[in-house]
């Protein structure tokens, strides 16, 4: 049995009949609404079972003591061999979940001020903001608190009005429903060990790769058992060659990790069939759209974000918000990375 210990509550301030707090154990936590599956309590448990993550939850209550916004960060631990180094990275998707009139911009603010002051503590490498609903949202808080924009694009396919196959680039068609298509099976996992499976395939896809932060399995074999996501694997025969963890929240669907044995298996082109077969089970199951979490860098040619508008998916510019710790690396990447 957890034992909780109240200096786990970091106060941050008391500001207009607002009170703002930290809370890094789950037994702590008020209760909050779970409509938003990226700042609830279900996924700040997931997190914290996991090892290599810890989950900072920062809530705002009104003088009633009344939650009125709270946003789930974490803190990723990760190493290298060459140089040897182990450092935390900051990440949270999202701005948060708001009560309904509240003021969101004004909360947001009070949340990243203690965020970034709690993260600072950590000496914490760097931390980003990503999936926030509009570009322009707390920008002079994100600026106050020293963070710099990136432009990026985000990606997400409508499911209604039109069926998912008429979206589809010709070049898509032709190899989706092409000769190979039968060989291939995507379908949800069903087991432990298909789920352990996939997981070796996602750590060889990013082993080399620069965003190459995956957690531990436990994570995965969470999101398996849980209600709010699915695990899906594409078998060729016997043999799982791909496949695809996609969470739900608000009527969407979010995939946020996917990956395939490309090499291997290039001519049955299993990414195509597993991300087809992923979008045409969240028609199936009326959600609203579905979002890919990550399209990879801001590079002009992007190989990754071109495979994913071949879906029919619609672009939107936006932005991710990054702060490093040390200073004059922070200056850099913000005159660099200048609009």
């Amino acid at each position: 049995m957890q034992t909780c210990i109240l200096e786990n509550i970091y106060y941050f301030c008391h500001v207009e009949n607002y009170s703002t707090r930290l809370i890094s154990r789950s037994c702590e936590l008020p209760e909050l609404s779970e409509s938003n599956f990226f700042h609830s309590s279900r996924l700040f448990a997931m997190i914290e079972h996991t090892d290599g993550l810890q989950p900072y939850m920062v809530v705002v209550e009104d003088s009633q003591g009344n939650v009125v916004a709270n946003l789930l960060t974490m803190l990723r631990r990760r190493g290298a061999w060459i140089p040897p180094y182990v450092f935390t990275q900051g990440r949270a998707y999202s701005e948060g979940w708001y009560a309904e009139g509240a003021d969101r911009e004004q909360l947001f603010g009070f949340m990243l001020d203690a965020v970034t002051k709690e993260f600072h503590r950590h000496l914490c490498f760097y931390i980003e903001f990503s999936n926030l609903s509009k570009k322009m949202f707390g920008y002079r808080h994100f600026r106050r608190n020293g963070f710099f924009p990136v432009t990026w694009m985000q990606i997400h396919n409508s499911l209604h009005s039109r069926k998912p196959e008429e979206r589809l680039t010709e070049k898509a068609r032709q190899i989706i429903f092409g000769p190979h298509h039968e060989q291939l099976i995507t379908r949800q996992a069903h087991t432990q060990d298909e789920v352990h499976a996939f997981y070796k395939i996602l750590k060889s896809y990013y082993r080399f790769r620069f965003q190459r932060f995956i957690p531990k399995e436990t994570f995965f074999q969470e999101l398996f058992e849980s209600s709010d996501a699915d695990i899906f694997v594409t078998f060729n025969r016997e043999h799982i060659v791909g496949g695809s963890a996609v969470v739900y929240s608000q009527h969407n669907a979010y995939i946020w990790f996917e990956a395939t044995r490309n090499k291997r298996y290039r001519q049955l082109r299993p990414n195509w069939m597993t991300t087809w077969n992923v979008i045409k089970d969240c028609y199936s199951n009326h959600y609203r759209h579905v979002f890919f979490l990550n399209v990879g860098l801001p590079y002009k040619h992007n190989r990754l974000r071109e495979f994913i508008l071949n879906f029919g998916g619609k672009p939107v510019s936006t932005f991710r918000w990054f702060r490093f710790t040390f200073s004059w690396l922070n200056k850099l990447l913000s005159w660099f990375f200048r609009e």
